[in-house]
C-alpha cells in the first residue's frame, strides 16, 4: 500500500512513556542490603538440566539464584505461597520497568493485587546493559518455551520444555495432578536469559547469555513465596530454547533469613488500595 505524503511526519512524532514509574514506591535498598549481610541460609533446591524445582520463601527472607556448573538460563514462576491466585504479572512488570529487569526493581503481582511480590537485591550481570543488537538480560518478554507452540510449528511432542518442567515441580509440589497445576503456570522472569527485539522485523531474538559460573540473581521477598524454577533445556540459549541436544547445567537455588529485628521498620506491601468498584 502507497504511504501517505505525510508517513515521515507521522513516524517522526515523539514517543511517551506509557507508565511514568517516578512515583512508584522505591524500595529500601540500603536496609535490605544490611539485613542481607547477616542472614543465614535455611534452604535450597537444585533444578536439574532440562527440570524444574520448586522452593518456598517466607517474607522477609532473601532467595540467590546461581548458575553452578556452566552458562545456563532459567524460567522463574513466582506465587502467593498462600493464595495461588497472586501470581507473577510478567506483562505489569514490563510495562512498569522496562522488558529486562536488574536491581532496585520488582517483581509485580496480578491484578487485582498488584503489589510487589520481590525485590531484586544484587544482579551480577547488572554491567551487560543492552548491548549493540538490542539484547539485555533476565526478560519479562518471552513467555517461556512450551510444548503446544512446539507442536504448533513442528509437530513435536516434547516434554521438557518450561511449561512443562514449571507445571511437574508445581504438582509435586502440591500434591495435586499436572491437570491441577498446569492453569497455575504463567509467564516468566527469564533468568540470565539474553533477549530483545530485531530491528527488521520485530521479532523476539535470543542469543548466548553472558552468565558464568558463579553469576546470580539474588531477591528479597516482599510477601510470602512459592516458587518454582526451570533449568532450560536451551542451556545457555545461543542456539535453540527446546533441545536435547544443547548442553544444559544446574541452577541453585538458595533462601537466607535475616537476623530477628533487621529489617526494623520495614513495612510490608498491602493488596493495591484501587476500591474495586469499577464505576458502579
Amino acid at each position: 500500500m502507497k504511504a501517505p505524503e505525510d508517513a515521515a511526519a507521522r513516524r517522526a512524532v515523539t514517543p511517551v512513556i506509557c507508565y511514568p514509574n517516578d512515583t512508584l514506591p522505591r524500595p529500601p535498598m540500603a536496609l535490605y542490603r544490611a539485613a542481607r549481610a547477616g542472614a543465614k541460609k535455611i534452604g535450597e533446591a537444585l533444578a536439574a538440566p532440562r527440570a524444574a524445582c520448586s522452593f518456598e520463601v517466607p517474607q522477609g527472607c532473601f532467595f540467590r539464584i546461581t548458575s553452578v556448573e556452566g552458562p545456563q538460563v532459567g524460567d522463574l514462576n513466582l506465587w502467593n505461597r498462600n493464595d495461588l491466585g497472586e501470581r507473577f504479572y510478567s506483562g505489569k512488570t514490563r510495562a512498569l520497568h522496562g522488558t529486562h529487569l536488574t536491581a532496585g526493581e520488582r517483581m509485580w503481582s496480578s491484578l487485582p493485587h498488584l503489589r510487589p511480590m520481590a525485590t531484586i537485591l544484587e544482579d551480577t550481570l547488572g554491567w551487560y546493559g543492552i548491548d549493540a543488537y538490542g539484547g539485555a538480560v533476565h526478560d519479562v518478554i518471552g513467555t517461556r518455551c512450551d510444548p503446544y507452540t512446539g507442536n504448533l510449528l513442528s509437530g513435536a511432542q516434547y516434554h521438557h520444555c518450561c511449561h512443562s518442567n514449571l507445571t511437574r515441580a508445581l504438582a509435586d509440589h502440591l500434591g495435586v495432578s499436572l491437570a491441577e497445576a498446569e492453569p497455575h503456570v504463567h509467564d516468566v522472569l527469564n533468568v540470565f536469559m539474553c533477549t530483545g527485539f530485531t530491528r527488521d522485523t520485530g521479532q523476539y531474538f535470543m542469543k548466548a547469555s553472558p552468565v558464568r559460573v558463579g553469576d546470580y540473581l539474588e531477591f528479597f521477598a516482599e510477601i510470602d513465596l512459592l516458587g518454582a524454577l526451570s533449568a532450560c533445556p536451551g542451556g545457555d540459549c545461543s542456539s535453540e530454547h527446546t533441545s536435547d541436544a544443547a548442553a544444559c547445567y544446574p541452577l541453585l537455588v538458595e533462601v537466607f533469613e535475616p537476623a530477628e529485628g533487621a529489617l526494623a521498620g520495614w513495612e510490608a506491601p498491602l493488596p493495591n488500595g484501587y476500591d474495586g468498584s469499577h464505576g458502579r
